[in-house]
């Protein structure tokens, strides 16, 4: 595991120090953590999880019946 050293303004080490604490985490586990949040791509568990939690939602198809036909338009450029 990499060691690494950040400087942060008295103010925000101080906040850090206060969600580590809140988290029950070392300061750089906390930070370790927030850095990997920060660099996921992916969607959370939370979203994940609510996908197709409104069983009765409608489909795209349904939605877009009752916008009638699209509008002809002419080509950019």
């Amino acid at each position: 595991m990499a060691q690494l050293t950040i400087y942060l303004p008295d103010t925000i080490e101080s906040k850090a120090r206060k969600a580590a604490k809140a988290k029950g985490k070392s300061v750089s586990k906390w930070v370790a953590e927030e850095i990997l949040r920060s660099l996921d791509d992916a969607w959370s568990s939370d979203v994940l999880d609510a996908a197709g939690a409104i069983p009765d939602f409608p489909s795209l198809k349904q939605i877009r019946a009752g916008s009638g036909a699209d509008v002809h338009r002419e080509p950019l450029g």
